[in-house]
């Protein structure tokens, strides 16, 4: 049994806030294809961008199901503090803190994982923000700010004696960003010491290697986060292969165009056509982008102007696919048969 404060986790595969990525529409598809939790976008604890149209389309949480996980993202104790609160007042039911973004925009302004630096800061932001709610306070960090400064284990202690309720640690520091090995030791190191739930993150990419670094760490769950991107049916192949060590195939052409239109048929409806036609087209990328024969339809994909365009297009594709599939069926079938 997996809780996070008062909420008991269906499972422990847990979606990570990507910024730009899990948006409304997204998270509510990750949770039906079996993500145990989904956490949304990071928000900035500048109250002066509340009322942008990206700000207020991150803080939206119509139909989002139960808890509501949100990230705060920011540098000082008493403006984190507010944002909770405003949070929480807008919904949220769990709050998470960033100190793991590696971005240079986020970094260059003292936040995300660049607070790493300040320990005594990390403390003060952390006590600020579990005295100002009374919901859980969650938090996400790296294992340091450079190969040379890694502090995550201190951090982690830190953390636990505010009252974070759980831990997740992407196993690079915000130097390294996204590119080389996964220090899964260091992960693995914070859970021996630790005494609240602790989730790994970090090139977790199928549900195979999901139970390695489980295994290996004795992480309680995990964070997926790029893996997800034209993917999100990987939660309910990580759950399943978890609880029962079975593998579940991923879906087939005719399932994948189900799941996508549903994902952009979400995107046009929460984020209106024109500004929902340029947000599917990175997405379509992403579901095709293993795919070969994609190649080209995502060239003339990213044209299209209007999302009755789009639709059109992808039926089209997919149709194509599945027929083409049947015929080299058929054609196996003769082959074997004469």
């Amino acid at each position: 049994m997996l809780m996070i404060g008062p909420y008991q986790l269906p499972n422990p595969v847990v979606l990570a806030p990507m910024a730009g990525v899990t948006d409304l529409p997204f998270r509510q598809l990750c949770r039906r294809l079996g993500a145990g939790l989904v956490v949304g976008e990071m928000v900035s604890s500048n109250p002066k961008l509340r009322n942008t149209r990206k700000s207020q389309l991150r803080l939206n949480h119509d139909g989002e199901p139960e808890p509501i996980a949100v990230q705060i993202a920011g540098g000082d104790p008493e403006s984190m503090a507010a944002a909770a609160i405003f949070n929480v007042g807008n919904g949220a039911q769990i709050i998470d803190i960033n100190m793991g973004c590696p971005a240079k925009k986020v970094c260059n302004k003292a936040a995300g994982s660049a607070l790493m630096k300040d320990e005594v800061l990390v403390s003060e932001i952390l006590h600020a923000v579990v005295e100002a709610v009374d919901v859980p306070v969650s938090l996400k960090m790296r294992t340091g700010w450079a190969p040379e400064h890694k502090n995550a284990p201190k951090i982690a202690e830190i953390a636990e004696q505010a009252g974070i309720v759980s831990l997740a640690v992407h196993g690079r520091t915000r130097d390294c960003a996204y590119s080389g090995e996964v220090e899964y030791h260091t992960i693995r190191d914070i859970k021996q010491q630790a005494g609240i739930p602790i989730f790994a993150n970090g090139d977790i990419t199928s549900a195979i290697k999901a139970a390695e670094v489980m295994d290996f760490t004795g992480a309680d769950g995990v964070l997926i986060g790029r893996a997800a991107q034209g993917q999100p049916w990987i939660f309910k192949q990580v759950a399943h292969y978890l609880a029962t060590g079975e593998l579940i195939s991923a879906p087939d052409w005719s399932e994948i165009e189900t799941i996508l239109l549903e994902h952009i048929a979400g995107l046009y409806t929460f984020y209106g056509d024109y500004l929902g036609v340029r947000i599917a087209r990175k997405h379509v990328t992403w579901y095709l982008q293993t795919h070969s024969e994609g190649l080209a339809f995502r060239k003339n994909f990213n044209r299209l102007e209007s999302s009755a365009e789009q639709v059109q297009a992808i039926r089209t594709f997919f149709k194509d696919k599945i027929l083409n599939k049947g015929i080299a069926n058929e054609h196996r079938s003769i082959i074997k048969e004469g």
